[in-house]
């Protein structure tokens, strides 16, 4: 009776192991989120206020009560537990995450700078390993197996931390935070890997068991993908999967790492490689991302960043002099071979000494594998004593808060380093990457955005990011207790009610989109007033440094063809976009619905559409020429550019040039009217030139040129093709005082469209195709030339 009394009233209330891991964990998230707090106003970067709350409370646990009360030894074997859930989840979801694509096509230079500090680390680790084997004193352990340990500690890299400290100094989009994150996968993954076979495989049956938990890893990714093609078809009209469909994919790749665990490697690569291989389309993905990221970047992580501070004793290590040398001597051997090997192989690749010296501090963060590293070791081959564990432990901490330190400082002062050198599509190749930030309020207007975000891929053959943002207005509303009990589909209430069915809408037409092209798009969304909704929409195209920004119009076509206005917010959002946007902007205006079929049909259709480019002048116009040139790629389009020219006595009304059919007299007469125009800016002569020779001449794109005397006669001119195309693609402006529009703007009534785009999108002109008005991006200092 008496031992029952006791187990319930004092000892195994608060010292049970459960209860004394829930303060730790409370405790960790409380402190760091005031470190977090004091250390953001000089721009560090949250896991290094988490690792420092953890170092902060670690030394707490030589009070005698708090140690008794809150560092149980019994406590152990659940952290390892709890660990082990964390590290398999927040593994699979950076592999759910992580777009291949990226490190595929540069897979020699993030490679190479993922072994140039790797190797040097190791070499490094090598020369240190023989004092540092004598100076630990090491139990009965084989030198070369800890000369292998020192080795692979210290080239090792925590992609983790890699991947967070570029999503919070926001330079992950940025080539230099690219490079990083893959730099660091790529390095984590073969350190783990050389260290499970190191310790695992000595005869034939290691092998088989290690080329079975590659079996089973392949195994359920093949499972995966017809799993989560069959719960993408179920249950069209939710937003996510149900909470058994999603415990049931989780339950596969907890089973297929215990597995792995249990036969003694390492779970890591088995969970980032299910989530690499994981299909990033349709409800499950979106689903797996919704559920985890929340819970992993808001509670996972920050324990798991103030854990590895929490277990370091640093009255132990600064009690000896020893302890302190050689704990210097592990961060200087770190940071030195880190830096030292990552700017060989910058200055090999021709990369910059300042983008090499911050990747350089970035990929020497290291994390909690290299505790990993320690524990496995000890248990098979090496016993590390008390103060030789504390030593290593202690400099890797201190090493990953220096380097994270410096990482922010120098993100910081290097700006220019992460800027976007692709704001416009007319200075790049057809082969460079092209990033897109297409935005729907509505689900009516999503068919027309896919349209022109699968069109100005081309032919697919050029890399390519894509986002859609759902913009929802954020209006004020009284929520009242009923309406929360009265609510359907209680296992998905953790979800925002913004955008109501409009977010199912659109969730599946992406999903069709998605199986028809082949094309991923990674969705974002954005809950505002409308007076501030542009600054999100300006925000993530900075942060995700795209290109393009593709807004829709604030009107839409009823049935009689008439255009009939929207929300006037969604006008003077688009506006402020067009005036605050860091890159080139398009605006897409759907018209033609009546006419089958339109241009919206492009993504269900496999009919040819006909797609006009108008080319009146200066960069708008010239931008708008450098998308054409990529939407002529796509098989189903036939593409003509449409140049409008000052009349004079000596020239024709309009002359026409068919590529496949005009001879060689009639290509030097229209060379010589596009060399002998003087009314036109010589930037755009040479301009038109150089595209014809390249693109005219080659059959490629159809030309066409139609001279006018003033804006009449360019309406006039306009009418006539309202027939003959189902997209119309024009520049904004930026043509100064142009005899080509003169009058056109004397019944302007969204000049947010420019002269000639309010043309095309008045009520009043009979046209039937839909247009694409494309506003260049240029420096705010210089300003913005308007018609």
């Amino acid at each position: 009776m008496d031992a029952t009394a006791g187990m319930f009233c004092g000892e195994n209330d608060l010292v049970n192991p459960l209860s004394s891991m829930g303060m730790q964990v409370s405790c960790i998230l409380v402190v760091s989120h005031f470190f977090n707090i004091v250390l953001r106003t000089v721009g560090q970067p949250g896991p290094i206020s988490q690792i420092l709350a953890g170092f902060v409370l670690g030394p707490m646990s030589h009070v005698e009560y708090i140690k008794n009360t809150f560092f149980p030894a019994s406590s152990i074997n659940y952290y390892e537990v709890v660990s082990f859930f964390c590290r398999i989840l927040f593994m699979f979801l950076f592999g759910l995450e992580m777009n291949p694509h990226y490190a595929m096509r540069n897979f020699r230079l993030v490679s190479l700078v993922a072994c140039g500090g790797a190797l040097v680390g190791a070499i490094f680790g090598l020369s240190v390993s023989f004092y540092l084997y004598q100076e630990f004193e090491t139990n009965n352990g084989p030198m070369h197996y800890f000369c292998m340990i020192i080795m692979l500690v210290v080239s090792y890299t925590s992609s983790p931390m890699v991947i967070r400290l570029a999503a919070e100094l926001r330079f992950a989009a940025s080539d230099v935070g690219r490079i990083a994150v893959a730099a660091a996968l790529i390095t984590e993954m073969s350190v783990l890997l050389f260290f499970n076979v190191m310790i695992n495989w000595e005869d034939r049956l290691d092998l088989i068991t290690g080329s079975a938990c590659f079996a089973i890893t392949f195994t359920v990714c093949f499972i995966n993908k017809h799993l989560a093609t069959w719960l993408n078809k179920r249950n069209r009209n939710q937003k996510y999967l149900k909470a058994p469909e999603l415990l049931l994919i989780l339950f596969l790749l907890l089973v297929s790492s215990m597995i792995v665990e249990i036969w003694g490697y390492n779970s890591i690569i088995n969970c980032f490689i299910i989530g690499v291989l994981f299909p990033k389309e349709g409800k499950s993905a979106r689903t797996l991302l919704h559920k985890l990221g929340y819970s992993i970047y808001n509670f996972a992580l920050p324990v798991y960043f103030g854990y590895m501070g929490l277990q370091c004793d640093l009255i132990l290590v600064f009690k000896s002099l020893d302890s302190i040398v050689n704990m210097a001597i592990m961060i200087l051997l770190s940071i030195g071979s880190k830096l030292s090997g990552t700017l060989i192989v910058c200055r090999y690749l021709g990369i910059p000494t300042s983008e090499g010296i911050f990747l350089g501090f970035l990929l020497n963060t290291r994390g909690y594998a290299d505790v990993l590293l320690f524990g496995a070791a000890a248990k098979a081959r090496i016993t590390f004593n008390t103060e030789a564990y504390n030593v290593l432990l202690v400099s890797i901490v201190l090493n990953t808060i220096i380097s994270g330190m410096i990482v922010a400082f120098l993100a910081r002062g290097e700006e220019k380093m992460f800027a976007n050198n692709h704001t416009a599509i007319e200075p790049q190749k057809l082969e460079d990457e092209l990033r897109i930030l297409a935005c729907v309020y509505d689900p009516r207007q999503v068919s027309a955005i896919l349209a022109v975000v699968l069109a100005i891929h081309g032919s697919r053959a050029s890399p390519s990011t894509n986002y859609l943002m759902h913009l929802i207005e954020l209006v004020k509303k009284i929520k009242s207790n009923l309406l929360f009990h009265e609510k359907e589909n209680a296992d998905i209430s953790d979800d925002e009610d913004y955008g109501g069915n409009d977010v199912v809408e659109i969730n599946n037409a992406l999903d069709v989109f998605t199986a028809d092209t082949k094309i991923l798009v990674h969705q974002r969304r954005a809950v505002s007033p409308f007076p501030s909704l542009y600054e999100d929409i300006c925000n993530d195209a900075e942060d995700l440094q795209v290109s393009i920004i593709l807004l829709p119009f604030h009107k839409h076509q009823r049935i009689d063809g008439k255009l009939e206005s929207g929300k006037e917010g969604i006008r003077i959002t688009n506006q402020k976009v067009l005036r605050h946007a860091p890159c080139s902007v398009g605006v897409i205006v759907e018209r033609g619905l009546s006419k089958v079929p339109g241009f919206s049909s492009l993504v269900a259709s496999d009919n040819v559409q006909n797609v006009a480019t108008l080319f009146f002048g200066g960069p708008d116009d010239r931008e708008a020429l450098a998308w054409s040139l990529r939407i002529s790629k796509h098989p189903n389009i036939n593409l003509t550019i449409v140049r409008f020219l000052l009349s004079s006595s000596s020239s024709s009304s309009s002359s026409q040039s068919d590529p496949i059919e005009s001879g060689e007299p009639e290509d030097k007469e229209i060379l010589m009217s596009l060399s002998g125009e003087e009314t036109v800016n010589e930037v755009d002569n040479a301009f038109m030139v150089d595209f014809y020779n390249r693109y005219v001449t080659s059959g490629q794109i159809g030309y066409v040129e139609k001279f006018v005397k003033d804006g009449a006669q360019t309406v006039e001119s306009l009418k006539d093709m309202g027939d003959m195309y189902s997209l119309f693609i024009v520049g904004k402006g930026g043509r100064g005082h142009c005899s080509l529009t003169i009058g056109m703007s004397d019944w302007e009534e969204c000049p947010e469209l420019g002269t000639v785009g309010d043309v095309l999108a008045s009520s009043d002109f009979e046209i039937h195709g839909s247009i694409l008005v494309v506003q260049q991006h240029r420096d705010a200092k210089k300003g913005l030339i308007n018609d």
